[in-house]
């Protein structure tokens, strides 16, 4: 059973833990071995950001709605979740989930594909996973040039992952790329799970610093990350996340006027 989803702006939102999504990843990729072609799932790590992407997109929101598991990836996405009563509800964070699965993996004997991150990038992330879990078995990785696939291209890719005999596909190509991604190939590899796990891939090779745990626990990662690449980040966070609190404020507003009607 896939965990309970409460909608938020314009999403849909799993209520689940970093213990939950790997068992059931767990469960999938046990799956995969004993049918080959098992159906495929996927899960995006949602975070204010692509909640407002898919407030101003319907094509986007069904990506994030059809997902197996939308994790809340952005303590805002959290306090919304207690807010409608998902009392006792923790963060499931992309880079965090992704080392619980490679360890999962490893323990497991789960073959893992990394997909993203830049040519120079997946090197230094493969050397520092195989360090820290000597027995993940990484079973190919592909760096895709900054520009939509062709075709060819596309084929190529997906008869990679298909013959590397992956169980666990990690994405790492930014919000909202990622999540179409798994969308438009959730049905190329059968029985794989996809995983979107934004910068993850920079975060773990140790190319860009993560915010401290503090900042992270008062969700106030977006002012860490805008201060370290504000050129890249400053629309995001200047521009569509302060949306995000006055949209959530109507609509808790609006639950505790219909319980009240």
């Amino acid at each position: 059973m896939l965990p309970p989803k409460q909608f938020v702006v314009s999403a849909g939102i799993s209520k689940t833990s970093y213990a939950e999504v790997v068992a059931l990843c767990q469960q999938w990729a046990a799956e995969h071995a004993a049918n080959p072609e098992a159906p495929g799932h996927y899960i995006c790590v949602t975070s204010v950001h692509g909640i407002i992407l898919a407030k101003d997109d319907p094509s986007f929101a069904e990506v994030l709605n059809s997902a197996d598991i939308a994790t809340p990836d952005g303590m805002p996405v959290v306090w919304a979740l207690r807010s409608f009563g998902g009392t006792g509800q923790q963060r499931v964070y992309g880079p965090t989930l992704m080392l619980h699965l490679c360890r999962n993996a490893a323990e497991h004997g789960h073959r893992i594909f990394l997909y993203g991150g830049r040519a120079e990038v997946l090197p230094l992330l493969e050397t520092r996973l195989q360090q820290q879990f000597p027995a993940l078995r990484i079973a190919g990785s592909y760096s895709p040039p900054f520009r939509p696939l062709t075709p060819d291209e596309d084929r190529q890719v997906q008869g990679a992952i298909c013959d590397s005999g992956a169980d666990l596909v990690f994405v790492g190509i930014s919000t909202p790329k990622q999540e179409r991604w798994m969308f438009e190939h959730r049905h190329a590899f059968g029985g794989v799970t996809m995983i979107g796990v934004g910068a993850a891939f920079d975060f773990h090779a140790g190319c860009t610093p993560q915010a401290p745990p503090w900042m992270q626990r008062l969700g106030l990662e977006w002012f860490f990350r805008l201060s370290t690449e504000p050129k890249r980040l400053w629309r995001r966070y200047l521009l569509l996340t302060p949306r995000f609190l006055p949209l959530w404020l109507m609509q808790r507003l609006k639950t505790i006027r219909e319980s009240h009607s």
